[in-house]
């Protein structure tokens, strides 16, 4: 419990102290890539007063100067931090909608030019897609949880299409990302933080330059195929697409 108040306490500061540096910096900083820097020192902190050890591999296949899109599984709010603190590019989230309405998180969030999801209408998760497609053609690569949402067993969650149909619409690598141990250091049904490793493994690009949508499926399934295969085996759930 100690552990869970201090961590929390601290992440409260860090969030307090880098938002106002982001006010600061952002008439300065439009574009928001030094907003995105101390977006990255955040999560580093965070983990770091947590307990959390991170082990990264794969660091060669990341090309910075190559917007991508990397699709990541999800199994808690640790994800967040840990791929903050690991990538060491410049990237957007594409994130629900929700997180942008927390009290200086979300004005931060804004400012470092992440993109908000609202799956309430089909016509915002376009507007979504229209601005995350305008990030990529800016040569800055998106982040993507292809699931939607955290998992609520440790699984890996049935993927959503939106994410691969943007890869193809813009004609850009997706890179599949496994991240493993952040279940244990925080599921979905506790705000309890435990100290744990946190595994995260970058595979190749999957080109999808020639692709079209009636690629799609086969995307999906490569993406599937690579994320799970760093799995352990109890975690490997069943990812079809919808």
């Amino acid at each position: 419990m100690l552990r869970t108040i201090f961590a929390w306490s601290c992440a409260a500061v860090f969030t307090t102290v880098l938002g106002i540096c982001a006010y600061l910096t952002f008439p300065f900083d439009r574009r928001g890539r030094v907003v995105h820097l101390y977006a990255r020192l955040w999560g580093w902190l965070i983990l770091k007063v947590a307990g959390v050890k991170m082990q990264v591999a794969g660091l060669e296949h990341i090309d910075p100067g190559k917007p991508c899109i990397y699709m990541c599984n999800h199994l808690g709010s640790f994800d967040i931090f840990a791929l903050l603190a690991c990538l060491p590019v410049q990237f957007r989230w594409l994130a629900k909608a929700e997180l942008f309405r927390i009290p200086i998180l979300g004005w931060g969030m804004r400012a470092a030019g992440y993109i908000s999801l609202d799956r309430s209408k089909r016509r915002r998760v376009y507007e979504s897609m229209e601005i995350a497609a305008r990030k990529i053609r800016e040569e800055t690569s998106v982040v993507i949880f292809p699931e939607g949402a955290r998992s609520f067993d440790g699984a890996i969650q049935p993927f959503m299409n939106g994410g691969f149909n943007l890869a193809i619409r813009a004609g850009v690598p997706i890179v599949p990302i496994t991240i493993h141990g952040t279940w244990e250091i925080m599921p979905r049904t506790t705000k309890r933080v435990k100290k744990g490793k946190i595994r995260v493994v970058i595979e190749p690009p999957i080109e999808t330059k020639d692709c079209t949508m009636k690629d799609r499926r086969r995307l999906m399934a490569e993406t599937e195929r690579r994320i799970t295969a760093n799995l352990p085996a109890p975690d490997r759930g069943h990812a079809d697409a919808p």
